[in-house]
């Protein structure tokens, strides 16, 4: 258990002024300092969703830098991966082994409003960042601490990682085909969503402490957030038996299908989906027996739609497909990742940016997560280099130390 600080409402500490002035317009979080220690994703691009809502981030890295930086990546300077992850922070270097630096933290301590880490239940204690050393520093501190496994139990000080965490809760499971081998889910869904969590949580603490004025401990764990992306599947009636069929997924229809030239997903579970879909093939003949009119039915059934489905969309590419389903098929033509670079809709809601990076050079990137009608937040930046902002961020901890 974290103890959370004092009821009695604790001195606000003098704030500084921000070290890089953003561009744009104020955020919801502007004025908002995080201090973030974390590494990898779930931890990092939840303070990346903060910083979108213009919370100035520093990125706090030990000497070696964060080992996103040295994941595989075909470009040259730096990981892909940590450029999508770490957009608009400053970046420092601290070595918390080392009492000058650890002196620096703490002084940071004393202006941040959150703090977020993903190191092991027993690490922190050991650094001298546990929550209560620094509450004690700043007792309106937010302080995140992103886990694998949660705070308390067998696996607290167990690793942590995405794909384990899937396999584990039976993502992979369920993802793999029927009598087939589990499959995991590409792209760090549980480290996202997780990421998501860390977001959530920390405007949350933020909006109680204006009105407790009291700092408190928040903890999101991958464990936590995996059970979490599957609430409709994890619902255990008493007199169940163990195997019920928890899968979501709808007989076959609704899914991925090839098509002339490529494949396109279709949704068909409501009657009027299904109604469109079937005239818009020239299949409906199969409206016409009650056979196949509930979607529990046509799952029962799905042997016999899915070939004649299937021939029928021979007919055309999954483009034109999905031109003529339009607004009365719920649907989308299989894409590359590339191609959302420039697709109207995403350019339309402005979700990609240009960013300079000093050694990769000019990039286009994703933008922001969420939108804010009077307060939409300044203008990102890139990701910072290994302690690209280390000179200013050190000389305010400096500064902060001797006061």
């Amino acid at each position: 258990m974290h103890p959370d600080s004092s009821a009695e409402q604790p001195a606000e500490p003098a704030k500084t002024a921000r070290l890089r002035e953003p561009r744009g317009a104020a955020g919801p979080l502007s004025g908002i300092r995080v201090l973030d220690l974390s590494a990898y994703i779930a931890g990092p691009y939840g303070c990346s969703l903060l910083a979108d809502q213009g919370a100035e981030v520093i990125k706090i890295e030990p000497p070696a830098g964060d080992n996103l930086r040295k994941y595989p990546s075909t470009l040259a300077s730096e990981s892909r991966a940590f450029l999508g992850v770490n957009r608009s922070k400053l970046g420092v270097v601290l070595d918390l082994k080392q009492a000058g630096d650890l002196d620096r933290l703490k002084a940071l301590v004393r202006t941040a409003d959150v703090l977020v880490h993903n190191f092991r239940p027993s690490v922190p204690a050991r650094l001298g960042i546990d929550y209560e050393r620094l509450s004690a520093v700043n007792p309106r501190l937010i302080y995140c601490a992103v886990t694998g496994y949660g705070d308390t139990g067998p696996l607290k000080d167990k690793a942590g990682y995405d794909q384990v965490l899937q396999t584990l809760t039976g993502m992979c499971a369920l993802q793999g085909k029927q009598e087939g081998p589990p499959e995991i889910l590409y792209g760090s869904v549980v480290d996202y969503y997780a990421a998501a969590l860390v977001s959530g949580a920390v405007s949350s603490a933020l909006f109680e402490r204006e009105r407790s004025g009291a700092g408190q401990y928040v903890g999101v764990s991958l464990l936590r957030a995996a059970l979490a992306m599957q609430s409709a599947r994890l619902v255990w009636a008493d007199g169940e038996p163990r195997e019920v069929g928890r899968d979501m997924r709808s007989g076959g229809i609704t899914g991925i299908h090839p098509t002339r030239e490529g494949h396109i997903y279709l949704s068909a579970n409501t009657s009027h989906f299904w109604a469109a879909l079937c005239r818009k093939t020239g299949l409906a003949e199969l409206l016409e027996t009650d056979r196949y009119d509930t979607v529990r039915k046509r799952a029962v059934h799905r042997d016999e739609i899915v070939p004649k489905l299937r021939r029928a969309l021979q007919a055309r590419s999954a483009l034109e497909w999905e031109a003529l389903f339009g607004d009365e098929v719920p649907c989308a033509a299989a894409r590359a990742l590339e191609d959302m670079f420039d697709f109207p809709q995403v350019l339309e809601e402005d979700m990609i940016c240009a960013y300079e990076h000093p050694g990769v050079g000019r990039y286009r990137g994703f933008k922001r997560a969420m939108t804010f009608g009077r307060t939409p937040g300044p203008e990102p930046f890139a990701a910072p280099t290994l302690d690209q902002h280390g000179a200013i961020v050190k000389a305010e901890a400096d500064r902060l130390r001797h006061e």
